[in-house]
């Protein structure tokens, strides 16, 4: 019942619309954890671990009952928010082979029923979080795993959009990044009134009709760039006209068989030339694969895009209790109006929190125009302009971007660690805002600079790999949180010193991609001289040639 690609041509608009609104309502919501956090505490998940709640957990029968928190309950869900915040980083490489094989609506089908079963998993443990409590670990697992399979699906979008692909493309990881807002839009809800239960069976429905439109409008096949359905459609045209076809070669039955042979297998060529892109990886030097991998440049794109997750992902488990610092200073036993102001201050700076994740749909287009700067000028054909300057080189102007875009994401994410350390909570928006433009431009950083710099048939698995070293570097925010609630007392200032300090290592790769550059221009450039001797060289001997041609 999967329409042809043809049809799922037509219906691109629809397609991209809806995969903006799902990217924003199914795929990384997992990174709005600290107003999950909220409910799920709320909710009594594992408050029988903490011994002065563990009587009015056992008799508690009202749904207003107040559950109180410690610091083995926030381990054990932080746990959770890690297995799915991994889950949605490592799961990319073997997506993307498995995308490759059987193309991306088996994959989005598979990923909408895991997020509806991940929904349907928290509604049921809120039933009886005493015993139940365990069944939010498998439902983060199926709730990181179903949304990174509908992001993954989704960038395969914006081929059917021609020029307009980048646009479409930024709208997707935009809406992507965006979607650390769903859960923040939940807890206003929540905080309303309405049943965390009814809210998580309402997700799961919504989630269920993902999986109908994916099987209505979703093809088996690849998707068509505008050129192949335009040739699909001509294809189309010349066999209903095939009638016209028999007459003409009725006509024409006494032309001798070569010359009409011979005509054609020149129509079959053409057509076949029309079909091979201008720069064929087939034609080129093949590259292998290790080469790439060993190279210093992904390596330390390895550490620095490692970094990067690990600091964005331990600010997100721990952001809740890093506001909490700052509101009672670390009192271990604060007094009850101090620990009001506390949960009412967490509660609104959170929502801000989520709110703000909105504006990665204004900043995933914005690093895209960075790494788009003057690539308009490195298209394909005369070496020159109209003004006589000479076109840039299209990879170097990308790999220039490459540098722009990752010393600008670089010094955003220090000065992002700089406002961590500073006491005070009205600052704390700066901080969220940062946080916010890091997140969003380090994957179109990274996908940029692989795109200047490695062959494309190694791009999809570079990136997968890049994104499974990145998701268990970023395993270290576990210990690092119960570090924090554990010997530290609270207190994030030590941790956020040391990551600060290490976030300083991000600066490496653009400084060796500038040497890269660097080496690259030389490089060129002796080509250019050695070309222009060779064409000397080559004018001289023609001119003796042609003189001596006209001696008497």
């Amino acid at each position: 019942m999967a329409p042809s690609p043809s049809v799922a041509f037509q219906r691109r608009l629809w397609m991209a619309g809806t995969a903006v609104v799902e990217n924003l309502l199914f795929s990384a919501v997992l990174l709005g954890w600290g107003s999950l956090l909220i409910m799920l505490k709320n909710e009594g998940l594992y408050s029988h671990l903490c011994s002065v709640n563990e009587t009015t957990a056992a008799n508690a029968t009202d749904e207003d009952v107040l559950w109180l928190s410690c610091v083995e309950q926030e381990e054990m869900l932080n746990l959770g928010f890690t297995i799915g915040s991994f889950l949605l980083s490592a799961a990319t490489l073997p997506l993307g082979v498995l995308m490759d094989k059987f193309g991306p609506r088996p994959l989005r089908l598979l990923g909408s029923a895991c997020f509806a079963v991940s929904c349907a998993l928290i509604a049921i443990t809120a039933y009886n979080p005493m015993d139940l409590s365990a069944l939010i670990f498998l439902a983060v697992s199926f709730n990181g795993f179903g949304g990174i399979c509908l992001t993954f699906t989704s960038l395969t979008l914006p081929v059917m959009f021609g020029s307009l692909s980048s646009t479409i493309m930024s709208l997707m990881i935009g809406s992507y990044a965006s979607s650390a807002v769903t859960f923040p839009g939940v807890k206003l809800i929540y905080n309303a009134g309405v049943s965390f239960r009814v809210i998580m069976w309402v997700w799961s429905a919504l989630a269920c009709l993902v999986f109908l439109n994916c099987f209505l409008n979703w093809p088996a096949e690849a998707f068509y760039t505008p050129e192949e359905f335009r040739r699909k459609t001509e294809t189309e045209s010349t066999s209903v006209s095939q009638e016209e076809k028999e007459s003409w070669d009725h006509l024409h039955k006494d032309v001798p068989p070569g010359d009409l042979a011979l005509s054609e297998g020149n129509q079959e060529v053409d057509q076949l030339s029309k079909k091979l892109p201008e720069d064929n990886p087939n034609l080129q030097s093949t590259v292998p694969f290790r080469r790439s991998v060993c190279s210093p440049i992904f390596l330390w794109s390895l550490l620095t895009m490692g970094m990067t997750q690990l600091r964005i992902i331990f600010y997100m488990g721990a952001m809740n209790n890093m506001l909490q610092f700052l509101v009672t200073h670390g009192n271990p036993h604060p007094s009850e109006e101090l620990a009001i102001e506390a949960n009412e201050k967490v509660d609104s700076y959170a929502s801000i929190f989520g709110a703000l994740q909105l504006l990665c749909l204004l900043t995933c287009p914005l690093i895209g125009y960075i790494m788009d700067w003057k690539m308009k000028e490195c298209v394909q054909g005369d070496k020159f302009l109209d003004n006589g300057r000479k076109r840039r080189d299209p990879k170097l102007q990308k790999l220039t971007n490459a540098i722009r875009a990752f010393t600008l994401t670089n010094l955003l994410l220090f000065i992002f660690g700089i406002t961590c350390l500073i006491d005070n909570m009205a600052v704390q928006v700066i901080t969220f805002i940062l946080h916010t433009m890091v997140r969003g431009f380090i994957h179109s950083c990274c996908g940029g600079m692989y795109a200047a710099v490695y062959p494309s048939n190694h791009f999809g698995t570079l990136t997968g790999l890049q994104s499974m070293i990145s998701a268990v570097f970023a395993l270290l925010q576990q210990p690092l949180f119960i570090a924090m609630v554990g010997p530290l007392k609270g207190d994030p200032y030590w941790i956020n010193m040391g990551l600060l300090l290490f976030s300083l290592a991000g600066f490496l790769l653009p400084g060796y991609l500038l040497y890269h550059h660097r080496h690259l221009q030389q490089k060129a450039k002796l080509e250019v001289e050695v070309a222009k001797e060779t064409m000397t060289h080559e004018e001289s001997n023609s001119t003796k040639n042609h003189s001596n041609g006209h001696l008497p």
